[in-house]
């Protein structure tokens, strides 16, 4: 009876030591610096989550490429090794050349355009992301990419002769950049500061988030607004982390990725033009405003070389959008 008590006694006191539930804690990685807009989303994210679970979730962010590069982060998803991260179209290319869809040059008539192309057609495609471990959310916002270089103003393709531009490991990016003239150099993002510092490349091309709060405007004497792409911002779970939550959960995460969506696109449009009233304010760079129409001409070609890989029914599905 005695020895009956005492495990008794030593049973409640295991059991008064452990919490009657584990948090959920899940890490999100990106690579933007934490004042960018989508860096700000993916806060607002984690406080959703955090809020609508009462606690019981929580989402740790690591900005930054603290995690890696996007390709990095990416193949962590697909082996279970990181829970979630923000990541570009272009980059998702690489593991579902579909995605690739949304890189190509001039594609969206406007913004709203854009979110009505990724809220529909971006949807259906990212569930073709799922066999190979990667769930899509919905989609955040880089921005809308320009053209940055310290070699000469750009104002027309021809321009771009002989220019080293910094592209993303995506061919559509590659294409794009050789259409207009210049030389793509890929090259992940966290190498890109030092690289046009070092003149290994000559420029580079970003939405202006990018270019102000990575400060590229410090080793760059001319941005060109050519507006030559729109850049979508994955948001993606793990589909083994996925396999893990309960359906509440899942709801929850859901649920907050929604809302964390449309905050974040509002904020990115409102901030889009602040960072270019900044740039310009630091008189480090000549901001410069171009006739778009010859570049969208040059790239074209860029589009039917892609039209197999992409599908043409995506291509014309997202155009019967515009209207």
């Amino acid at each position: 009876m005695k020895r009956f008590f005492m495990c008794a006694v030593a049973i409640v006191a295991i059991a008064l030591t452990v919490p009657a539930f584990a948090k959920t804690v899940l890490k999100l990685g990106h690579i933007a610096e934490v004042s960018h807009p989508y860096a700000q989303g993916a806060d607002y994210f984690a406080k959703l989550v955090a809020e609508k679970s009462g606690g019981d979730m929580e989402v740790q962010v690591f900005p930054s490429s603290q995690l890696g590069s996007q390709k990095d982060m990416t193949e962590g998803l697909i082996y279970g090794t990181i829970d979630m991260v923000l990541t570009g179209t272009a980059d998702l290319g690489q593991f579902q050349p579909k995605m690739s869809l949304f890189d190509l040059p001039f594609l969206f008539k406007d913004r709203a355009h854009a979110y009505k192309a990724l809220d529909t057609v971006g949807m259906e495609l990212g569930k073709e992301l799922e066999p190979r471990g990667l769930k899509l959310l919905g989609y955040m916002e880089n921005g809308i990419r320009h053209l940055t270089n310290n070699v000469r103003p750009v104002k027309a393709p021809a321009d771009m002769a002989g220019l080293k531009i910094r592209v993303m490991s995506n061919k559509i990016y590659i294409e794009t950049i050789k259409a207009l003239g210049a030389s793509p150099t890929p090259m992940a993002f966290g190498e890109l500061y030092s690289a046009m510092q070092q003149g290994t490349v000559d420029g580079q091309e970003n939405p202006s988030a990018h270019i102000y709060t990575k400060r590229f405007f410090e080793v760059q004497k001319y941005a060109s607004l050519t507006a030559h792409a729109y850049a979508p911002e994955p948001v993606l779970i793990s589909m083994i982390t996925w396999g893990k939550l309960s359906d509440a959960q899942k709801a929850i995460i859901q649920e907050a990725a929604n809302e964390a969506v449309a905050w974040q696109r509002e904020l990115s449009t409102k901030e889009d033009n602040e960072y270019w009233d900044k740039i310009k304010a630091t008189g480090k760079i000549e901001v410069i405003d171009v006739d778009r129409k010859p570049f969208m001409e040059a790239t074209q070609p860029v589009w039917k070389e892609f039209a197999p890989t992409v599908g043409q029914d995506n291509i014309d599905k997202v155009l019967a959008l515009s209207n």
